[in-house]
């Protein structure tokens, strides 16, 4: 993280692109900055500038443009709070825990760049009173880390939070949300795995990968020594223009998923936060781009295609719309 990309200079450099020719917008950088680890950055193809990692992490000038129907909170999720700093009950059953708002890279379509995070943070303390709290409720069933990235906290701290939900000796599953074994994959140590071994616990881990290109043999190996601890491990993407939306792209991400041990669980439809217009592909697209992968690929290869809508009791999956015969 300390010698994470955070200038143009930086990246242009590192990913081979004369900086005059990199599409960079410092309006665009001063409201949400740039971040890439060079793990991430070294996959990205050197002198293209439309590769789709780059395009996910460079500050743009069409992150400037103001869209009718995009905001600082896409999701509602101020609107929230219930007197508990950082924890979001949407659906019944789960409790989301946003532990933290630092993030080992900025993804530009993300849809907490404005999120409060001061306004929420809560003290090691303060994490594991909420969860003993939440644990009361016999309702809930699971604990989910998020952020911001969970897996930026302290080894330690994630033993704290693991150990404190076992205590409860319930049938808990612990779920983490994170992007770091595929941009950092070397935080996947030791200890965070020896955690989620030894703790009892049910642990799921949802990846966040959007192209197969991010899938190098250094994240297969962090998968594998997940998968090694127990861990169920899912991935969740961004359906985004330029990026990931053809199916043949979608086909080859679910291969190397599935090759690495994860299965691949959702893709999103892009939330609307302010800056990301030019990432949106509209539902009928996505439903066709998806009716085109599930011909291409088994059942279990093909995520879901979902929808979040502020206040829905759950997301919505969208249904594909299959090629003609």
């Amino acid at each position: 993280m300390q010698r994470a990309i955070r200038t143009p200079a930086g990246l242009a450099a590192a990913v081979g692109i004369a900086l005059e020719d990199l599409p960079y917008s410092q309006i665009a950088d001063q409201g949400f900055p740039l971040l890439v680890p060079h793990a991430f950055a070294a996959r990205i193809e050197r002198g293209n500038v439309a590769d789709p990692l780059l395009r996910q992490i460079l500050a743009a000038q069409d992150e400037t443009l103001t869209v009718a129907g995009y905001s600082n909170d896409p999701l509602a999720e101020t609107s929230l709070y219930a007197g508990t700093p950082g924890l979001l009950q949407k659906y019944h059953g789960r409790a989301l825990l946003v532990v933290t708002g630092q993030c080992a890279i900025n993804c530009r379509y993300c849809f907490r760049r404005d999120y409060p995070y001061s306004d929420n943070a809560q003290s090691s303390t303060e994490r594991l009173a909420t969860i003993d709290q939440l644990l009361d409720d016999s309702s809930i069933g699971e604990i989910i880390l998020s952020g911001g990235d969970p897996l930026l906290l302290l080894d330690e701290q994630i033993t704290a939070i693991a150990q404190r939900i076992a205590r409860h000796e319930r049938d808990i599953t612990l779920r983490i949300h994170t992007r770091l074994p595929i941009v950092i994959p070397d935080r996947v140590t030791t200890a965070l795995t020896r955690t989620l071994s030894q703790t009892g616990l049910r642990s799921v881990m949802v990846l966040h990968s959007n192209h197969p290109n991010e899938i190098d043999q250094a994240t297969a190996k962090a998968i594998q020594s997940l998968r090694d601890a127990g861990v169920t491990m899912l991935n969740q993407s961004v359906l985004l223009a330029g990026v990931n939306d053809n199916p043949d792209v979608l086909a080859a991400l679910s291969d190397r998923l599935f090759a690495a041990g994860v299965l691949p669980y959702y893709i999103h439809m892009l939330d609307k936060v302010a800056g990301s217009s030019h990432f949106e592909v509209c539902e009928d697209s996505a439903r066709r781009i998806m009716g085109e992968l599930s011909a291409l690929r088994p059942g279990y290869l093909i995520p879901k295609l979902a929808v979040e809508r502020p206040g829905a009791a759950s997301k919505r999956q969208l249904e594909p719309i299959y090629p003609s015969v």
